[in-house]
């Protein structure tokens, strides 16, 4: 079968694409590998109505929802290549299968790259988090932390620091020059010199940082800015072009979502430095009416 549109990525952004796709009466294929960015998460916050939420339970409504419209069809598996141009795309999938569509949504998410510390992947969307505006309320007033991890760590600790004490953990790293000390020392950020060894808590919680010198530190939760890459190469098979962030490259796309090939959207984490489940929705309404648009009144 042929398709009006191809969505590559089931998650925020994809179903809210293909939900705008369906609404407008055009089939919809959607393509899942089933590994969303925020499955370490337990507790979803700051999208309207679903601040709380478990974000797992919130995809599979939305899943649902979408199921419910006759045009949509679900496909499991991971997207591996894709070729074509304006209304002949096609798509190939790990399993070998072949889906044919009009216009393709590209909405595959991205992949954090954690550092390599004891202690630390078991406790990541735990008690080692990335957004405070998604997860700083819930340790309001507890003992914070950043770890080092590139010149933006500096203005990440000045920004945590909103939520509660907090202390920037260098790593073993040199210090940030004076001017960035003189803006820690103004918001109250303490800093750690030594190199980190482990993290230790109960279960997935944080409760101390063990040093390479043998101190330990109390912490309740730690803030990190790690790179990222984009969880396929399908944007680049097609010619998008990409822009390059201090944290990874992002698919570049205009007012409509629209990348720089023809009949290709973009949508969500793969298109933005800044990450949450309402702009990944955003996106995703965007790209999907825009999709429609297209389809009738041809390439804008």
């Amino acid at each position: 079968m042929r398709y009006d549109a191809i969505v590559i990525g089931g998650s925020f952004a994809g179903l809210s694409a293909a939900t705008y796709i369906a609404r407008a009466r055009r089939s919809v294929c959607i393509i899942d590998a089933g590994a969303p960015r925020n499955r370490f998460a337990t507790h979803s916050h700051g999208f309207l109505a679903q601040d709380g939420s478990n974000p797992a339970a919130m995809l599979a409504t939305a899943r649902q929802q979408v199921a419910t419209y006759p045009t949509t069809t679900f496909m499991e598996g991971k997207a591996i290549s894709a070729t074509g141009e304006l209304g002949a795309f096609t798509v190939r999938l790990a399993s070998a299968e072949v889906v044919e569509g009009a216009r393709l949504v590209l909405a595959y998410g991205i992949s954090d790259e954690l550092p390599d510390l004891p202690g630390l992947k078991e406790r990541w969307g735990k008690s080692v988090l990335h957004c405070p505006y998604c997860h700083g309320f819930e340790f309001s007033d507890q003992r914070l932390g950043v770890l080092n991890m590139s010149p933006m760590s500096v203005h990440q600790a000045m920004l945590i620091a909103e939520w509660g004490p907090t202390t920037l953990y260098l790593n073993g790293e040199a210090d940030a020059d004076e001017t960035a000390l003189a803006a820690l020392e103004q918001r109250g950020v303490k800093i750690e010199r030594a190199t980190i060894k482990a993290l230790h808590g109960e279960g997935a919680a944080l409760s101390a940082i063990e040093f390479s010198d043998g101190r330990t530190k109390e912490i309740d939760a730690l803030f990190i800015g790690p790179r990222n890459h984009l969880n396929s190469d399908i944007a680049q098979q097609l010619g998008c072009a990409l822009e390059h962030t201090p944290f990874g490259s992002v698919i570049r796309t205009d007012e409509l979502k629209m990348t720089n090939v023809e009949g290709v959207y973009a949508a969500g984490d793969i298109t933005r430095g800044a990450h949450s489940v309402t702009w990944a929705c955003s996106d995703g309404v965007m790209a999907g009416v825009a999709v429609h648009r297209s389809l009738v009144f041809g390439a804008e």
